[in-house]
C-alpha cells in the first residue's frame, strides 16, 4: 500500500520530468490512491482513470469541489440519480455508452451516445444516468460542485455503493 508521502513523491517526480520537452508523461498512480484534497496537487487524471478498477473512488475533496474515478462494467450503468444542489461533470476516458438526462425520473428527454473524450455536463436537479453500451469497461472521471460523496470513499462495486445508500 502506498502512503501519503510516497504518493506525493511519485506525483512530484511525474510533474518534473528530467527531459526538456513539454510532452509530460505522468506515471499512473499506484493503488490504492488516497483522497488528496484539499491539498494542491496535479497528476495525469487520464492514466489514473484508466488504471482504476473500482466502481467509485473519491480522489480529491475540497470545500467546493470533488473528483472521483469510476469504472462502469460492461452491461451496467451508473444508476438513475439526481443531485438537487450539485452540478456534475463526467468525462469518458475509455469505452462507449449512452447518457440519459431529464427533469424527472420518468422524463429523460436528453439521450445521446457518448464515447472516449466525451464530456457530459449535468446541471443540479437533473435526473441522469450513464449506461455502458460497449464491449469493455467504461472508465470515467467526475467532478462535483459542491462535493457530493464522503471524502476518500472507495466503493469496489456498484452494489457496495447502493448498500451505503450512495
Amino acid at each position: 500500500m502506498i502512503n501519503n508521502s510516497m504518493l506525493k513523491y511519485k506525483l512530484a517526480q511525474a510533474a518534473n520530468p528530467k527531459n526538456n520537452s513539454n510532452n509530460y508523461e505522468v506515471t499512473p498512480i499506484a493503488k490504492p490512491i488516497i483522497d488528496l484534497g484539499p491539498s494542491p496537487t496535479s497528476f495525469n487524471i487520464s492514466k489514473a482513470t484508466e488504471a482504476n478498477d473500482y466502481y467509485r473512488r473519491v480522489i480529491w475533496t475540497g470545500p467546493n469541489l470533488q473528483s472521483t474515478l469510476m469504472t462502469i462494467k460492461k452491461g451496467s450503468d451508473i444508476g438513475l440519480e439526481v443531485h438537487p444542489s450539485t452540478d456534475q461533470f463526467i468525462r469518458i476516458e475509455q469505452g462507449e455508452g449512452q447518457v440519459q438526462m431529464g427533469n424527472a425520473k420518468d422524463n429523460l428527454t436528453y439521450i445521446q451516445p457518448v464515447f472516449e473524450d466525451s464530456a457530459i455536463f449535468v446541471p443540479a436537479g437533473t435526473w441522469h444516468n450513464v449506461v455502458n453500451t460497449g464491449k469493455q469497461d467504461l472508465k470515467v472521471y467526475t467532478i462535483y460542485a459542491p462535493p457530493h460523496h464522503e471524502k476518500g470513499i472507495i466503493d469496489v462495486t456498484r452494489e457496495d455503493a447502493e448498500l451505503k445508500g450512495d
